[in-house]
């Protein structure tokens, strides 16, 4: 337990991208154990493809605590896996208390995927660790201009369009030069590329970048370019920024909400309209300064206040009205004809396991955890809020 934080390991064993298999309800009385243990008041659950979220948001419910999500990402409407992932998220949030978004446009995608009232839907963007991420001491030369890329390299990063952009803007100017950190299935492609048009020394792999080192990869250069082909907010932009880095990015998902006008060039995710941007980032690279613009981020993005706007949802979340299994079910029902029914069914079976549980195991048989205080740091005030500021998150 390190300033507070504890955290508890499942024992469930992840089979793809750190998310456990499916049980429904094999994780009830885990979770039904840490609740009564730790005397939860409210349970906050975060991301879509997480199924520890989802069981623990049911499992909540059902035992009557307060539930937040938190969705981060976007998705579309069409394909197979978005259509399944909005009818699981329609179950989710059926009978969640609150939800948050990363963005205006999450929000608005969350709405329409979810069938959620936005009254319900709160809008706390991310935020960035600016003692983390500052600039380089010395401002870089301009002679040689380093162009950055730190991303996951699949395809709804935009990986593909790296491939077609990088050798336009290498051909157009001399003086330019990439450095490319992250990995991924697109990796192979990238690197075919270099061959290709012989930029290998051009055009640098870093492979995979832990946390620890992303800032002094970013302060390696001076453009930051993020190729995004769907994006609810990315927090990679914030990073960059933060450490004196003028951003190109596609303008897509919630991207144009992050950064202001002058630090960032938006561009549609095009090859010719992303070359384009690069060519605008350049002739302004001079006008940029790095310090300047790491000063603004800590006013912009700032994790306190980020904490601060979170625990006004919650307040929100736990003055809410209780509801009975059966006001309950009645939203799942509206979850669709046939759905709807095996909705209900599944937290049919999941209150009569809870509750076969508490026979099992009464309450009162479960250890509770001492109650500790921490020392609040004193640099920090009291959080309040204003009427204002409460309207200002829906």
């Amino acid at each position: 337990m390190t300033g507070g934080l504890k955290v508890y390991y499942v024992p469930w064993k992840p089979f793809v991208m750190q998310n456990t298999l499916p049980t429904f309800y094999g994780t009830l009385p885990i979770v039904r154990t840490i609740l009564i243990r730790e005397k939860i008041t409210l349970v906050h659950g975060h991301q879509a493809f997480s199924t520890l979220c989802h069981e623990a948001l049911m499992h909540a419910r059902t035992m009557g605590y307060k539930v937040v999500f938190t969705d981060h990402s976007l998705y579309g409407f069409a394909d197979v896996g978005s259509i399944h992932m909005n009818k699981v998220l329609q179950f989710t949030l059926a009978d969640v208390t609150e939800a948050i978004c990363v963005s205006h446009t999450s929000k608005e995608n969350t709405v329409l995927r979810s069938g959620l009232p936005p009254e319900r839907v709160f809008v706390v963007p991310n935020a960035v660790d600016t003692a983390m991420f500052k600039p380089a001491l010395n401002r870089l030369s301009t002679s040689e201009i380093i162009i950055v890329v730190v991303s996951r390299l699949v395809y709804r990063k935009g990986a593909d369009l790296l491939v077609e952009v990088i050798p336009e803007v290498c051909r157009m100017f001399a003086n330019v030069r990439f450095i490319i950190g992250g990995d991924g299935p697109k990796r192979v492609r990238l690197e075919e590329m270099r061959e290709k048009h012989g930029l290998q020394d051009r055009v640098e792999m870093l492979g995979a970048v832990p946390h620890a080192r992303v800032r002094s990869v970013l302060i390696s250069g001076h453009i930051f370019l993020n190729s995004s082909l769907t994006e609810a907010f990315c927090i990679a932009i914030l990073e960059a920024a933060s450490c004196g880095l003028l951003t190109v990015s596609t303008r897509v998902g919630g991207v144009p909400e992050v950064l202001p006008d002058d630090m960032v060039v938006l561009a549609e995710p095009d090859p010719g309209d992303m070359v384009q941007a690069i060519k605008k980032a350049i002739t302004i690279l001079p006008k940029i300064d790095p310090q300047e613009m790491h000063n603004r981020m800590k006013k912009l993005y700032d994790w306190h206040d980020v904490a601060r706007r979170t625990v006004i949802v919650y307040d929100y979340a736990v003055k809410s009205s209780d509801q009975n299994l059966l006001e309950r079910l009645s939203r799942y029902l509206s979850c669709g004809s046939w759905a709807g029914k095996l909705f209900c069914l599944v937290m049919i079976i999941d209150f009569l396991l809870w509750y076969l549980l508490k026979l099992w195991q009464p309450d009162e048989n479960i250890e509770v955890v001492p109650d500790f205080t921490l020392t609040c740091n004193q640099d920090q005030g009291p959080m309040h809020d204003t009427d204002e500021e409460r309207k200002g998150l829906k």
